[in-house]
């Protein structure tokens, strides 16, 4: 088996995800050192911070999960609230907090830090053991269900909180109660110990964190055993079955993504976490295998995953039904975060397909899982509403300011707190642009003293501007992703002298001085599905840049949204801001449910009707009334 790489401290990079080993073919830049500055994505972090972060933290209150706190050191009277893992709720806003404190070094927060910081430490047993559920209501359940309780998937999220927080602006007082926890569980269920997993993944990547950040090797240990693990029937599985848990195989037999999506993503995170400081080559074989299976047969085209709301699960290959789709929210933050990870470790797929998703999944599944208030989210995010579809608690027409079960909402806060993180990285002699977005960013040492500076509106546009600012090392390099969707494939110096893309990249001088222009295609085309997916058989997706489109009632007038057909050779054109518009056919309506087929419509002549219906970025319905919206047009009727 590897062995980690040897380290002489604490690492000191302030981002979520920051390996040490000699392992990674690329390596993240500090959050502040990635500032966005313009265009959506920096408009999106100011509402996180100004809105998103202080509802979060509003909704702890309300919710009941700082009196979760309070009852069990006796400050508070009021009955347990929320499922037994409402503790995670908290800690990812503290994470979301961090990673603020990081990107603007704002004290806004500090007062509130200190409230909810010291409440976790009164809470805690001297043990280091702190989870309300089990110390409030079933102590004789601690560390004895551990494919219910999530006592381990809510240490995790405490452990990234605490990072977060270190990493930040120094302060380890929550690391503290962090280790203390981290340490009693390596105690009990550590190498050479009992053995023991959780139900819920998530703590292998937290684990893998604070040993980077610690320096502390046990901790790193007790990932890989919490892997090795994994697939051995730990877990008394019950009539979920053993695949809802990724618990059906060994780690590195399982190569296609199954059961609850979010356990198995938050797992693949952990698992390439592990390669990235160990080099275990047969853990990066079945990531590869894995990446492959969620991504090319099991992904949205919004970039969601999970097709199935019975066990929030993924389906069969091609298995993506539209009104159904659970595509959870989390599942999307899930799979950013182990795709990441995947970059960093050079997987397979490679930097330019692994960026492109991280980008398909920023611009529709996420934006689309929050309203323009910054207040209300969705927990499921299908592709299709028709019009009689009725609410679920965790699937509802409208977007909500809360769930009981509150996963989603401070896991979008934490992670669009993070988003800078993902723009770009660095290898030994290149800079590495992986997200066109209007920002600033600041080279690694290694690179030289200087700035990169992005202007653009994109994806409104398609224009790019980089220009390098500073003192540069000589034979810097700079690489630029130019999305595979775009027939624009090089960028131009000043001279008008053109890099083509390889890989996905064009690969430029980094030079003091030089400005490079790219001018990205963001003609509007129709994307149709694989032709496995019977559920989308027959239709047609618009997209524009890395943009999926959909067509909403609010859009039109007397027509409704399932009654219409793209006519044949329809082209689609720009609209107003980014609306496009597409001419369409309408279905006359008094079919009968199974009338004669005869001769199936094809043409425009069939029908007498046509309209020019407006279609708008998926990631902004529902923000005007509630009602259907589709993303798949059908071509025909049948």
């Amino acid at each position: 088996m590897p062995t980690a790489a040897a380290r002489s401290g604490p690492v000191s990079s302030v981002a979520p995800a920051a390996p040490v080993a000699a392992v990674a073919d690329h390596r993240g830049l500090d959050l502040a050192a990635v500032r966005l500055t313009h265009g959506p994505l920096a408009e999106w972090q100011e509402l996180n911070a100004a809105a998103t972060i202080p509802h979060c933290i509003a909704q702890l209150e309300t919710s009941g999960v700082l009196d979760n706190f309070r009852r069990v050191v006796g400050e508070s009277g009021a009955e347990f609230r929320g499922f037994w893992f409402a503790d995670s709720d908290l800690y990812k806003v503290i994470e979301a907090v961090g990673w603020e404190i990081a990107r603007t070094g704002t004290e806004e927060f500090d007062a509130w830090l200190d409230d909810v910081v010291g409440l976790v430490a009164r809470t805690a047993e001297p043990s280091g053991y702190v989870h309300t559920y089990i110390q409030g209501v079933a102590p004789e359940k601690k560390f004895v269900q551990l494919e219910l309780t999530h006592e381990m998937y809510v240490l995790g999220h405490m452990i990234q909180a605490a990072v977060a927080l270190s990493r930040a602006n120094g302060r380890d007082d929550l690391l503290r109660l962090a280790r203390s926890f981290a340490d009693l569980v390596d105690r009990r269920f550590g190498p050479g110990r009992e053995d023991g997993i959780c139900g819920h993944p998530e703590i292998e990547t937290a684990l893998v964190e604070l040993y980077r950040h610690t320096g502390e090797e046990r901790y790193l240990r007790l990932a890989e055993r919490m892997v090795d693990l994994r697939g051995r029937g730990l877990l008394p599985v019950g009539g979920l079955g053993a695949r809802y848990f990724q618990d059906h195989a060994p780690v590195r037999e399982a190569t296609s993504a199954v059961g609850h999506a979010v356990r198995q993503l938050y797992l693949n995170a952990g698992v390439t976490d592990v390669y990235l400081e160990t080099g275990d080559a047969t853990l990066m074989s079945a990531m590869d295998a894995q990446w492959a299976s969620v991504h090319e047969r099991k992904m949205y085209i919004s970039g969601a995953f999970g097709s199935r709301h019975r066990d929030e699960a993924f389906g069969d290959d091609y298995e993506l039904p539209s009104e159904r789709a659970y595509a959870e929210t989390c599942a999307t933050i899930a799979d950013l975060h182990w795709t990441w990870r995947m970059l960093l470790a050079g997987g397979a797929a490679g930097a330019a397909t692994f960026a492109e998703t991280i980008e398909r999944e920023i611009h529709n599944a996420l934006a689309a899982s929050i309203d323009a208030s910054g207040t209300r989210f969705f927990y499921s995010n299908p592709l299709q509403q028709r019009p009689d579809r009725y609410s679920e608690e965790n699937a509802p027409r409208t977007r909500t300011p809360w769930y009981v079960c509150a996963c989603c909402p401070p896991n979008i806060a934490r992670t669009v707190a993070q988003l800078s993180c993902y723009v770009a990285s660095s290898t030994a002699d290149t800079l590495w642009v992986h997200l066109l977005a209007g920002a600033e960013i600041d080279l690694p040492e290694h690179l030289g003293d200087g700035v990169l500076r992005i202007e653009t509106s994109y994806p409104a546009d398609g224009a790019v501007r980089l220009s390098v600012h500073g003192q540069v090392v000589d034979g810097a390099r700079l690489a630029v992703r130019i999305p595979s969707w775009s027939s624009a494939s090089e960028v131009r110096d000043d001279d008008g002298a053109a890099a083509a893309a390889t890989d996905g990249y064009a690969v430029l001088p980094l030079t003091a001085g030089a400005t490079y222009d790219l001018d990205l295609d963001l003609a509007p085309r129709f994307t149709r599905a694989h032709h496995r997916v019977d559920a989308v058989r027959g239709t047609l997706a618009i997209e524009r840049g890395p943009l999926v489109y959909c067509i909403e009632q609010a859009d039109l007038d007397g027509v409704e949204v399932d009654d219409l057909v793209l006519v044949p050779g329809a082209g689609v054109a720009e609209g107003e801001g980014t609306a496009l518009t597409v001419t369409c056919a309408v279905v006359p309506g008094g079919d009968a449910l199974y009338p004669a087929a005869g001769a199936p419509p094809t043409a425009a002549a069939d029908h007498p009707a046509t309209v020019t219906a407006t279609a708008i970025p998926f990631a902004t319905w529902g923000n005007r009334a509630p009602g259907p919206m589709r993303v798949w047009i059908p071509v025909q009727t049948f």
